[in-house]
């Protein structure tokens, strides 16, 4: 079985950072066409772009802050000039800040992860799904993460953002489904990337780890990969960790 995703468009979210870029590629190496957002580095999303369309693919690079609706709404116009209407979202952007406890962690970065995790993927459902559903298929990808099962100390904040992202799109998954529209996460470990290596710094996190070693961002773009297609066409609703089994959701 090979994965197709031909004649489709790809817009990933956060598509020129450490995770996002590989599953731009991957997609492209697919044959899905692949908007790749970005909010600061255009440098990165424009060298992005001239790769994949290397790969034979159309590609553009396109700003937007994903938690503002103006925005959002923006970027929806200037991809539909250039590529026209997404068919797929991968939704992968994330704020970043500095974990701390609860009894310490700023009030303002509860309020940013609410706005990247929860915010950006029901601004992102709403501007996008619509066509979708006129069209009787599309599919949306949430990049979530190990750590809402964890719930380690410190990650209050990003796990707080992440379980809400959990309930939009779990419900999103059972009001979009009549239409043929899929609505998952894949849910990566702590993945090695070009930007991450695998260090001394985490041989405790690999002796956790069922597996013994750390995946990498190949790895989460495998698998948005599949979800994207018509292999996973009855798989919805779901939170798959992909962690070399550190982290292991219940029934």
């Amino acid at each position: 079985m090979n994965i197709d995703l031909k004649g489709h468009l790809a817009l990933v979210t956060g598509g020129s950072g450490q995770l996002g870029r590989v599953m731009c590629r991957t997609l492209a190496s697919c044959g899905a066409d692949v908007a790749v957002h970005y909010h600061q580095n255009r440098a990165s999303a424009e060298g992005l772009v001239a790769e994949l369309s290397g790969k034979g693919v159309r590609a553009m690079a396109v700003q937007a802050d994903v938690t503002v609706e103006a925005e959002v709404r923006a970027m929806r116009e200037t991809v539909a000039a250039a590529l026209g209407a997404p068919d797929i979202l991968v939704n992968n952007a994330v704020i970043q800040y500095a974990w701390t406890s609860v009894l310490e962690q700023p009030i303002a970065d509860y309020e940013s992860q609410f706005r990247s995790s929860v915010l950006h993927n029901v601004l992102m459902a709403q501007t996008f799904v619509p066509t979708m559903q006129s069209r009787g298929w599309g599919r949306v990808i949430g990049i979530n993460t190990e750590c809402a099962m964890q719930v380690a100390p410190t990650q209050s904040a990003y796990v707080a953002g992440k379980r809400g992202m959990d309930g939009v799109l779990r419900v999103l998954a059972k009001e979009v489904g009549p239409q043929q529209i899929t609505v998952n996460q894949v849910a990566p470990g702590w993945m090695i990337s070009e930007d991450v290596p695998d260090g001394d710094e985490a041989a405790e996190y690999r002796a956790g780890v069922p597996l013994r070693r750390r995946g990498t961002d190949q790895d989460i773009a495998n698998l948005v990969a599949f979800l994207a297609s018509n292999l996973a066409a009855f798989i919805s609703g779901q939170y798959i960790s992909v962690s070399g089994g550190n982290v292991m959701p219940t029934i």
